[in-house]
């Protein structure tokens, strides 16, 4: 898994890509056959400014036969605020993802059944 990070008037210093490097290790260490490459985009909107400009961009390259792109944007008052919800966010849909092309996930769905007046309610399998 390839991973790059760029800034736009943010200062990507050793800290800062420690601090991605690290919770995207955890969002997405396990999927690391899967992914192609990782692209980390951080930005400071405003400037100077102040308020809700600071925001992260996450691309994941899948490697699959159909390979597919997975993009998540965040913005919050802290650059580290958003960065841990991107790759919090972006680890979901990168599991969401892989198990959609697998097909193995299983839904469980419970049924009531009637019977004599009393409800009983029963576990049902069906595939997804």
């Amino acid at each position: 898994m390839r991973l790059s990070v760029s800034g736009d008037r943010v200062d990507v210093g050793q800290h800062l890509r420690k601090y991605i490097d690290r919770h995207l290790y955890f969002a997405l260490g396990r999927f690391g056959p899967a992914i192609d490459h990782v692209d980390v985009r951080v930005v400071d909107t405003n400037g100077p400014r102040g308020g809700v400009d600071k925001r992260c961009r996450i691309v994941v390259k899948l490697r699959a036969a159909g390979s597919t792109s997975i993009a998540i944007d965040d913005d919050d008052e802290s650059l580290h605020a958003a960065i841990a919800r991107a790759t919090a966010r972006v680890g979901r849909t990168v599991a969401r993802t892989l198990d959609r092309k697998r097909g193995k996930r299983v839904y469980q769905r419970r049924r009531a059944i009637v019977e004599d007046g009393r409800e009983l309610v029963e576990d049902v399998e069906s595939g997804g």
